[in-house]
């Protein structure tokens, strides 16, 4: 069966949809985009993903304001032609066609693009991973703070160093040798109680599950610290435990030959993701997390 996307202000079947060798998404990478996850047919986060995406497209030089209500027309509307009420969204946006050659004006006629892909119900039990420290480094940002953008060959390259797993996760530091971020995921781990998670000064994605996560912790009274660490810090830790939207909060019971963590039976980990899983199918943003739910 063909599923339905979204482009440029059309509902089609994806087998339809084209668009042109110029977009300068395509010719220089010019483009950005953001994974959310659908629950019942709301979207999770959304207006953290959409707040996001709107910094990235000013960053780009790309003219486009994207409004919740419209997204969550769109989003409704693609719900009812697909049948899916569980689904990875991913909403991308690309610069659009230009002349060969390096532009400096503003991109105003962008190509915005949403697919959604059907997945199972989410678990209702915290799973754990292997993670695994990479020989490939973390590239550094290529403006002030890195995007959720096109260019990603470095995760693909680390991703081959890994191979096609998908049971373990791979841990990169940064050029100074410092802990940064999975390949597809932001990293935390727990010592004595403490939260720990590599600051958005080491290069990497400031993830919505990150921001998430760091909020119900604190809304939690757990301490939350940000800053720069090395391997030897990780390697005095309890938990460990990796985030991204679609995979939620997983569990990291060893980092291979080096270090055993608790895995599922962390405490804070297990913690978060109780929380988590009791917010994730309720539309809110994070400034209207409701802070006494229940487990």
């Amino acid at each position: 069966m063909n599923k339905w996307m979204y482009l440029n202000g059309r509902i089609i079947p994806e087998n339809e949809a084209t668009i042109s060798p110029f977009d300068h998404g395509f010719l220089y990478g010019l483009g950005v985009f953001e994974t959310f996850r659908l629950y019942n047919g709301h979207p999770f986060l959304l207006a953290e993903h959409l707040k996001r995406m709107q910094v990235a497209l000013s960053e780009l030089n790309i003219q486009l304001t994207l409004s919740i209500e419209d997204m969550s027309e769109l989003l409704n509307e693609l719900i009812n032609k697909n049948g899916f009420e569980n689904a990875r969204v991913r909403l991308n946006v690309s610069a659009g066609d230009g002349p060969i050659g390096l532009q400096t004006e503003p991109y105003t006629n962008p190509n915005v693009m949403i697919f959604m892909n059907s997945l199972p119900v989410a678990t209702e039990q915290l799973s754990s991973k292997t993670a695994i420290l990479l020989r490939q480094r973390r590239n550094t940002p290529e403006t002030a703070f890195r995007l959720k953008s096109h260019h990603y060959l470095n995760n693909i390259v680390a991703k081959r160093e890994m191979g096609a797993g998908v049971d373990a996760e791979g841990i990169f530091l940064n050029e100074k040798g410092n802990l940064a971020e999975g390949i597809v995921s932001n990293i935390f781990w727990v010592k004595k109680g403490v939260l720990y998670t590599p600051a958005i000064q080491t290069g990497i994605l400031n993830g919505i599950t990150r921001q998430f996560v760091i909020h119900l912790a604190m809304e939690h009274g757990i301490l939350v610290e940000e800053g720069e660490y090395l391997l030897d810090d990780l390697l005095e830790a309890d938990e460990m435990f990796i985030t991204n939207s679609i995979q939620e909060i997983v569990a990291i019971d060893r980092l291979e030959g080096v270090k055993e963590f608790n895995g599922v039976q962390g405490v804070i980990t297990a913690l978060l993701f109780r929380k988590y899983k009791t917010l994730r199918e309720q539309l809110f943003t994070m400034s209207e997390y409701p802070n006494d739910c229940a487990e």
